[in-house]
C-alpha cells in the first residue's frame, strides 16, 4: 500500500483503462486512485510490464502543450520534459501529466501525447488485464485532453 506521505512526496506511475485503451500518468505528488495505492505489488507488476513493452506507435504531442506548460511552470516544452511521456506513448499508451503542480489535492491532468496506434486492452495478458481493469476511467480516453482523477474509479 502507498501511504499518504508516499503519495504526496513521490512521482508514481499510474496506469488506467477506459475498457478499450490504456492511459499512463505520473502522479507528481498527487493522490493516487485507491486501486493503485492499495497494492504496491500489483503496481510494480504493471510498471514492469508496460515499461518493458516494445515501441509500436508514432506519437502525436498535444498541440496545446507548449501554451499549457508556459501557463503552469513558466516555460515551454523541451525534450527532457517529453522523454518519459513519449517513451510510454510509443508503446501505445495515452500519456498525461499533472496540471496542478505543488498541490497534492489537485486532481487535474492534461494530455501530453497520444499514440497513432493505441495499444488495445484486448491484447494484454490476462494477469495484466486483471490488475489494470481495477483502475477504470469512466469516459473514452481518446476523446479527452484533460482528465480529472475523480473520474477514475
Amino acid at each position: 500500500m502507498y501511504t499518504e506521505i508516499e503519495q504526496e512526496t513521490l512521482d508514481i506511475d499510474c496506469f488506467f483503462t477506459d475498457g478499450k485503451y490504456i492511459g499512463f500518468m505520473t502522479s507528481c505528488g498527487g493522490k493516487l486512485p485507491d486501486s493503485v495505492a492499495g497494492s504496491k505489488e500489483e503496481h510494480h507488476v504493471l510498471v514492469n510490464y508496460f515499461r518493458s513493452l516494445p515501441e509500436i506507435s508514432e506519437v502525436l504531442v498535444n498541440s496545446e502543450l507548449d501554451r499549457l506548460l508556459i501557463k503552469i511552470v513558466g516555460s515551454g516544452v523541451d525534450e527532457r520534459y517529453l522523454e518519459d511521456y513519449v517513451s510510454m506513448t510509443k508503446k501505445g499508451l495515452y500519456s498525461y501529466d499533472k496540471t496542478g503542480l505543488n498541490n497534492s489535492l489537485d486532481s487535474h491532468y492534461h494530455l501530453v501525447a497520444s499514440p497513432n496506434e493505441p495499444l488495445k486492452l484486448e491484447s494484454l495478458p490476462k494477469d495484466i488485464l486483471n490488475i489494470l481493469s481495477k483502475t477504470r476511467f469512466l469516459n473514452h480516453i481518446e476523446n479527452f485532453r484533460e482528465i480529472n482523477l475523480l473520474e477514475i474509479d
